[in-house]
């Protein structure tokens, strides 16, 4: 029987294996833990016998208890739908300017609205509803269709351009690079700017305000204030759809962009559009 090595340092005994003169010092685990680690093996067979946990080829074991997660979060995605129903049907039923005096279906339409707003309409308009160019801020005070809650849910439910939907708004600003030439439409630009700001030329502001009259003032206004029949944005409220430089402002007029918002009410049902809409209406800017 070969003497056993005792480590210098540490005083403990060696196992006798050395690699590149390192020395293994023979300390098996505590006890306590190796009959944790067994009972731990037990337990997992255990609970593989009693809840589902083998994989078959179509399906897996079903488990002595027949427990499933699955039919658990079934189970409860069917009670909150049932407490959800009472308010979604008294949503269906009520004229959506009648949800806000109803606080308990105001409180319902606003959370839900948000919940909807998050999936469907962030994309576009930002999680924060703070828009981006060619997007509307919903946050603010300048609605192209009006801010009340009706225009609102008109908006949503049927879209603006969207070809699909009879009863989506439709307006189209034509391209007056067709109708004026450069120097007049540099002239109306400056008279745009005018009513908020300084233009790069104010020569350029009286003949721009004569053109304007003529041509922009049916759509936009006398004083440039819009027409939310037209879809006719406001220009003197320094809030800009497309830009708001003068160049932006003179492409702008010469060669319009025209967005399309989809008609989301085929999507997403009325309950859905109506609690966007309060949720909209009440983040500060509606009307």
């Amino acid at each position: 029987m070969s003497e056993r090595e005792i480590d210098e340092i540490s005083g403990t005994e060696t196992t006798g294996h050395e690699w590149d003169g390192i020395k293994e010092l023979n300390t098996p685990m505590p006890r306590w833990w190796v009959w944790t680690f067994y009972a731990t093996i037990v337990w997992s067979i255990g609970y593989m016998i009693a809840y589902p946990s083998i994989p078959l080829i179509n399906d897996a074991t079903k488990g002595l208890l027949g427990y499933s997660s699955r039919a658990s979060v079934a189970q409860e995605m069917a009670a909150a739908e049932e407490v959800q129903s009472q308010f979604v049907d008294r949503i269906a039923q009520m004229p959506v300017e009648e949800i806000s005096s109803h606080p308990d279906l105001l409180q319902f339409a606003i959370a839900g609205g948000s919940a909807a707003y998050k999936v469907n309409c962030v994309q576009c308009h930002g999680s924060g509803a703070q828009g981006a160019p060619g997007y509307p801020n919903l946050n603010d005070d300048s609605w192209l269709w009006g801010g009340d809650i009706n225009n609102i849910y008109q908006t949503i439910a049927h879209g603006v351009r969207y070809e699909a939907e009879d009863d989506s708004r439709f307006s189209d600003m034509p391209a007056f690079a067709d109708l004026l030439e450069p120097e007049e439409i540099r002239q109306v630009a400056a008279y745009v700017v005018s009513l908020t700001g300084d233009p790069s030329d104010a020569s350029l502001v009286e003949p721009g305000s004569v053109i304007y009259a003529e041509q922009c003032a049916v759509c936009h206004g006398d004083d440039g204030t819009g027409d939310i029949e037209f879809g006719a944005p406001n220009l003197a409220d320094a809030i800009w759809f497309y830009g708001e430089t003068e160049d932006e402002i003179a492409g702008q007029i010469a060669n319009p962009k025209h967005g399309v918002m989809p008609a989301w009410v085929d999507r997403l049902g009325e309950p859905v559009i109506k609690q966007l809409a309060v949720f909209v209406h009440s983040l500060g800017g509606g009307q």
